[in-house]
């Protein structure tokens, strides 16, 4: 399977502390939050690549018990976003692995996350939770203090 980037120059791209990374493409205003396992994918996906060398650069950036299984569960959220497209089948990555395998992959790495938002949506979100945002600012409170009486 060979994978690329989509058109990155409307995106960018914030990587945070943790490996994971914040998206934002300009062109759709939509905004991408990848975790660490995803971001690793798209870290190997900066040139023209195929599922075997993503694979290969997420044990080396991330786990060296990355499988390529991952590394397409990873792909294919990735290309739901249209972060990435791909051509050609995937080659050996439905290798049969067996469940005791793959819980093993599991427990010592995340499985990929890639979620969005639009910024219509951010917005919409931001006001209904009172923060900022545009609209009225919540109201201010005043905190009074109180002196307890004497105890007996």
């Amino acid at each position: 399977m060979q994978v690329e980037r989509t058109s990155t120059n409307d995106l960018l791209v914030d990587k945070l502390p943790d490996g994971s990374k914040l998206i934002v493409d300009r062109k759709n205003e939509t905004v991408f939050a990848l975790n660490a396992t995803a971001g690793a994918a798209w870290d190997a996906c900066s040139g023209p690549t195929t599922l075997s060398k993503v694979a290969e650069d997420m044990q080396r950036s991330l786990d060296p018990s990355v499988t390529e299984e991952l590394a397409l569960q990873s792909i294919l959220q990735l290309r739901e976003k249209k972060l990435v497209t791909t051509s050609g089948a995937p080659s050996g990555a439905t290798s049969g692995a067996t469940r005791r395998q793959v819980f093993a992959t599991l427990s010592a790495i995340a499985l990929p996350v890639v979620v969005s938002l639009t910024m219509a949506e951010q917005r919409a979100h931001a006001q209904s939770a009172g923060s900022g945002g545009g609209g009225n600012p919540p109201p201010a409170t005043t905190a009074s203090a109180t002196t307890p009486g004497p105890t007996n």
